[in-house]
């Protein structure tokens, strides 16, 4: 049975879904041991006494938060895989659990290019690859479409001080910059304090300032004043792999170094991106309350209740700014949670239909097709075989 010590901050859901993917294919031929260390206490005994503690465990692998100034290659030395969790910089010693960051960066900037912002914010750490990567896939993408004159960054952040902002500096650069603005967070965690800042600063979400964070911690993301939209990351699939990289490791200690990369999967949109950038306050009013309501089954007559306009000046205004009429936003909204449900939940097709007000299961899988290509069904199987196998 291989034996294996995680190193990491477990009040996060990076290192549990990471974990998760990691006993999934443990399970393909017996449970593994695992262990968790939380890093608090890896910096008390320092990297010496933590390879005392794995050895006497009789740990095969570790995978570690790990400071530049560790001594990972005492892992090694002693006949212990090492894996790394990108937490600061990435090593040249041991793989790396990493990520395509600049990638993540410009699937943030698209979706809000799409969506007609001119102005972007990026709310992150310094000196932290993951943060500093991130932001140059965003400004790269700003850059390329005209407006990198402007983007407005917020990186004054120490990671050491993961759980602590400064208020005053921070409401400083919300009352500063630029509105409608869209920005990105680094992550999950800075996007919820960036929404708690700005219900403190007075700035309204998602009309003034539009935010998104990356992992899609769901506890996170339900946190704050406003839901906050997110990138879904492949975590489980990389834990996956990651474990396989680890089995391959264990047997041959001599193979080359590779690194485990996770992908952008998806955005999950919540109310905190519910906006365009636009004046108009009624088509502002629409589309926030479509948002709200996007497990519910509403009509166009439903959202006309919602604002001071005619229906054909609201068609009209709506289409203007979303490129899309009322019916055909709702529709895709739900057809993309419907989408969602399919992939994260085993629940039959029927009853995720009817968890979003769909009694005519036919008429969802009929939409469904014109708009992906395949069935629902097909559309579970086949992204299902792309996620773990």
């Amino acid at each position: 049975m291989l034996r294996l010590l995680i190193i990491s901050d477990f009040t996060e859901a990076f290192p549990s879904k990471l974990l998760k993917g990691i006993v999934q294919y443990s399970r393909r031929k017996e449970q593994w041991g695992i262990c968790r260390m939380p890093p608090a206490y890896k910096r008390r005994i320092g990297i010496p006494g933590v390879v005392d503690w794995a050895m006497s465990w009789g740990a095969d692998a570790v995978i570690g938060q790990f400071e530049e100034t560790d001594e990972v290659d005492l892992f090694t030395r002693n006949g212990i895989v090492a894996v790394a969790q990108d937490f600061k910089k990435r090593f040249t010693t041991i793989p790396n659990i990493t990520a395509d960051y600049i990638g993540t960066g410009r699937m943030a900037a698209r979706f809000y290019l799409e969506r007609g912002f001119r102005n972007f914010g990026f709310f992150g750490f310094r000196n932290v690859c993951w943060s500093d990567e991130r932001f140059e896939g965003f400004r790269r993408e700003v850059t390329a479409a005209g407006f990198g004159n402007a983007l407005y960054s917020y990186n004054l952040q120490d990671i050491d001080h993961l759980w602590y902002y400064e208020s005053d500096r921070l409401a400083e650069w919300l009352r500063m910059i630029p509105k409608p603005i869209a920005v990105m967070a680094c992550d999950d965690n800075q996007g919820n304090n960036l929404v708690e800042a700005c219900h403190s600063a007075g700035v309204r979400i998602p009309d003034e300032l539009s935010v998104m964070g990356v992992d899609n911690d769901e506890l996170l993301c339900s946190l704050g004043s406003t839901p906050l939209s997110s990138i879904q990351v492949d975590i489980e699939e990389g834990g996956y792999r990651t474990a396989s990289l680890i089995e391959r490791r264990v047997l041959n200690p001599d193979a080359p170094l590779e690194d485990v990369v996770l992908r952008p999967v998806k955005i999950v949109s919540r109310l905190s991106t519910a906006s365009f950038a636009t004046n108009d306050i009624q088509i502002r009013k629409a589309v926030q309350f479509i948002h709200r309501n996007d497990t519910k089954k509403i009509s166009v007559n439903d959202v006309m209740g919602e604002v001071a306009l005619s229906r054909r000046l609201l068609e009209r205004r709506f289409k203007s700014v979303t490129r899309q009429t009322i019916y055909q936003y709702i529709t895709d909204l739900r057809l993309k949670r419907f989408s969602e449900l399919l992939l994260d939940t085993d629940e039959p097709l029927i009853e995720i239909a009817i968890s979003l007000g769909e009694t005519d299961t036919k008429s969802i899988s009929r939409r469904f097709k014109q708009l992906y290509g395949c069935s629902p069904g097909e559309w579970r199987e086949k992204n299902k075989k792309n996620s773990i196998q």
